[in-house]
């Protein structure tokens, strides 16, 4: 089952791997405990940690674990990947990779490289690069070896894999006690109003469109999601910013910045790919698609890494550079900037 939808991409719809028609006699029992008796090999944590996702539905509507069984209910669960998905192939995909010794690797991952197979992906993915790369690669609760977190297919930036069990025990934990540190740098639209600033809001699929998280106000929905931002550099009618993630949820920044009003520059998905903040002159329009052809996805990049090592206790601090696509963009707006400034000097 799905453990940790951290920064996890949903590619497609969402499949049925379980489902179970309640009988007419069933006593009133909790999701987690029934699912246990009828589930092979699931654990109470992997069911629970199951329906924290939103993955467990009865009569349609997702539950909580504490929800109480009744006569008649429907129970499906429901994964972002088909049921026959954990098998993995290894494919001979070079990797970058920024360190490695014998408990973890680092990798900084390239734009338009999925993190692990799923609906529309089975195969090119980095999973199973690592299949290639590496043998006996631990599990992780969601039975795919080595990832210890993930980021969007369209997500540039650092990763940290584990090559022992220890090693993900050790690292999962840092992730889950939000010890590990992750910066990322982002382009968004519009001119951030604070120099910096804290985003609060406990993020779930979106009610309509399963294929987008949103925030909720409400503290039951969803997971709740920290999100540290600081203005970098300002280009008028779009800002880059740092982001600091306090938590790691599915599309975190991207659906905490669209919910401050600063969606992430040609950010498809959220709308980003459209003219949100400008002119309705035709040369402005040309510059932007002259942007989105220079960044064909959406600007963000996990640009640093930190967390302690599983063996010898360090801390350990990795940074990238932000690659040629989002950088080239970055400096068209810069240019762009400057030469509106000069114009309203003169």
């Amino acid at each position: 089952m799905n453990n940790n939808s951290d920064l996890q991409e949903p590619e497609e719809e969402l499949f049925e791997h379980y489902r179970f028609d309640v009988p007419k006699g069933q006593a009133f029992l909790r999701i987690d405990k029934y699912l246990m008796l009828m589930v092979p090999n699931a654990t109470r944590n992997k069911i629970q940690n199951a329906a924290s996702n939103g993955d467990i539905y009865v009569n349609d509507v997702p539950v909580k674990s504490n929800y109480k069984v009744k006569p008649l209910d429907v129970i499906r669960i429901l994964l972002a990947h088909p049921p026959f998905e954990n098998r993995v192939d290894p494919e001979d995909i070079p990797l970058d990779i920024v360190y490695e010794d014998d408990a973890l690797l680092v990798i900084n991952k390239p734009p338009n490289f999925v993190v692990h197979p799923g609906h529309g992906n089975y195969t090119g993915t980095l999973v199973n690069a690592l299949a290639f790369h590496f043998e006996n690669l631990p599990l992780n609760s969601s039975e795919r070896p080595g990832l210890v977190h993930r980021i969007d297919k369209d997500t540039s930036g650092l990763l940290v894999v584990a090559k022992t069990e220890a090693a993900m025990t050790h690292l999962a934990k840092q992730f889950e006690d939000k010890t590990s540190e992750r910066e990322y740098v982002a382009l968004v639209w519009g001119n951030v109003k604070e120099e910096e600033g804290t985003v609060t809001g406990n993020i779930a699929r979106h009610v309509r469109d399963r294929m987008q998280m949103a925030v909720f106000a409400d503290p039951e929905i969803g997971k709740h999601a920290v999100t540290h931002y600081k203005v970098l550099e300002r280009f008028g009618y779009v800002t880059l910013v740092s982001c600091k993630l306090e938590t790691g949820r599915t599309h975190q920044i991207r659906v905490h910045m669209k919910h401050i009003g600063h969606t992430l520059f040609n950010d498809e998905r959220y709308g980003g790919n459209l003219i949100l903040k400008g002119t309705t002159f035709t040369k402005y329009k040309q510059f932007i698609d002259n942007c989105f052809k220079t960044l064909p996805r959406q600007a963000l990049h996990a640009k640093t890494l930190g967390f302690i090592h599983p063996k010898t206790g360090e801390m350990m601090r990795f940074d990238t550079e932000i690659p040629k696509d989002m950088a080239y963009c970055i400096e068209k707006w810069r240019n762009y900037s400057k030469s509106n400034a000069s114009e309203e000097e003169e």
